[in-house]
């Protein structure tokens, strides 16, 4: 068994595609998948990419990905890697593909001077959890996940460009 780990081009977009939505099935969010092909096409392989992706490979054949993106430490001062999603079909599942992928990210993030190399993971998925925990993933506990979408974000962010004060009123 061979496993590679390469980065996606715009070929891989209706890959990518079927394997985001193969994710949102195994976590129940199935429901959750609103993208637009062409806007998330744009924003993997566009002028300004923001974010990037590697397909994992077992014998030539795509078994998985993983998405990441930069984020930033002020505590640090330095950059750090976000895994927005790393996943891997059942059937290559145990044969050391998903450590690959995480292995390429980490070697990524000290190529590119990264302090750290961060992701989420559901609380109801024991097997991943424990996965991350042998690779020496820790859990971050004492912080809460907060999120503004949809309509909220909407009204923010027009109370922003409304505020006289905003920076955002004088672009």
């Amino acid at each position: 068994m061979t496993i590679t780990i390469r980065p996606a081009v715009p070929a891989d977009l209706p890959l990518i595609l079927q394997l985001i939505r193969d994710l949102a099935d195994y976590e129940q969010l199935a429901d959750e998948v609103r993208f637009d092909p062409a806007m998330l096409g744009e924003h993997l392989f566009g002028t300004r990419p923001m974010a990037e992706v590697v397909i994992g490979e077992v014998d030539g054949a795509a078994q998985g990905f993983a998405l990441f993106f930069h984020n930033f430490s002020t505590f640090e001062g330095r950059p750090g890697l976000y895994l927005e999603d790393l996943y891997v079909r059942p059937e290559a599942r145990g044969g050391g593909l998903g450590k690959a992928l995480l292995v390429h990210l980490a070697g990524l993030a000290v190529e590119r001077g990264c302090a750290r190399l961060e992701w989420w993971v559901l609380d109801w998925n024991a097997p991943a959890i424990g996965f991350y925990r042998k690779l020496g993933a820790r859990p971050m506990d004492e912080w809460t996940t907060m999120r503004v979408d949809g309509e909220a974000l909407a009204r923010l962010g027009a109370a922003a460009r409304a505020s006289a004060d905003s920076p955002l009123a004088t672009r």
